[in-house]
């Protein structure tokens, strides 16, 4: 039984979670991330474009694009919610809406990720963005004694996801994982019943747990009604309407044991 706040919501044989803003710190990442990104974009434009405002408008759109604004990082923005994939799409048009073909638009923001790929892996805040939020690992135990099975469903590459759970030792926890690698892949449906499939269990018996509406549109459209909604993972909380129940801290969910479950059953 899951417990929300010591309120009974559900019985569940299985949790499907979201990674980035839901189970990890990812924002000063991903913000760094998108700096980057629009950093080497003005460098690459600049010697395209003669009129200064036309870098402005360039920073500007993809500032918009990604989500990224003066008071933090937008956790409805590509750079939070999408695959890389679509990443570069929305970068790639912001060249096009500046003049440039299609075809060259792609091949520019390929240029871009490319060499930025290569940054990433020096960043200080690397491993930051792997990192637990508060109340994640201690839910995990609760869920690994109630024999819950686990699993993740995330944008990230495969790599990035088998990074996150080698970097926590959570494999022994988390037993399948979905990416954006996978097809179908988030947000479609068909990806939560996949994986469901793979865990074994049935969509009506699980919950999800994410902090984008298009995560629980997903969970609801797949047959998952317990769609929970994180809203702390991020320094402006998503707003968020298609939630079954709001969270705000995992110290909040609960797992009640069934009385035939051993209870003997730890993490570490």
């Amino acid at each position: 039984m899951l417990l929300l706040r010591g309120h009974p919501i559900g019985n569940i044989k299985g949790v499907l979670f979201d990674k980035d803003g839901t189970l990890s710190d990812s924002e000063l990442h991903l913000r760094k991330l998108s700096e980057l990104r629009i950093q080497h974009s003005i460098s690459l434009f600049s010697e395209r474009f003669s009129n200064p405002k036309e870098i402005s408008r360039l920073q500007e759109l993809l500032s918009a694009a990604y989500g990224v604004n003066s008071k933090g990082l937008n956790p409805g923005g590509t750079i939070a919610v999408a695959s890389r994939e679509q990443n570069l799409f929305s970068t790639a048009t912001v060249f096009c809406i500046l003049g440039e073909s299609w075809p060259q638009a792609l091949l520019l923001a390929n240029e871009v990720f490319e060499k930025v790929d290569v940054l990433a892996k020096k960043f200080n805040n690397n491993e930051r963005k792997m990192n637990l939020l508060p109340g994640v690992k201690e839910l995990f135990c609760k869920l690994k004694a109630a024999k819950v099975s686990c699993a993740l469903i995330s944008n990230d590459t495969s790599r990035g996801i088998e990074s996150f759970l080698e970097f926590n030792n959570l494999n022994f926890i988390i037993t399948h994982f979905s990416s954006a690698e996978n097809n179908p892949s988030k947000p479609n449906p068909d990806a939560v019943k996949q994986l469901c499939d793979q865990m074994g269990v049935y969509p009506a018996d699980c919950a999800l747990f994410g902090d984008a509406d298009s995560d629980l549109r997903m969970a609801k459209q797949a047959g998952i009604e317990l769609a929970l909604g994180y809203i702390a993972g991020w320094s402006h909380p998503p707003k968020l309407t298609t939630y079954t129940h709001l969270i705000s801290h995992w110290d909040e969910i609960s797992v009640e044991l069934n009385p035939k479950v051993p209870s003997k059953s730890h993490c570490q």
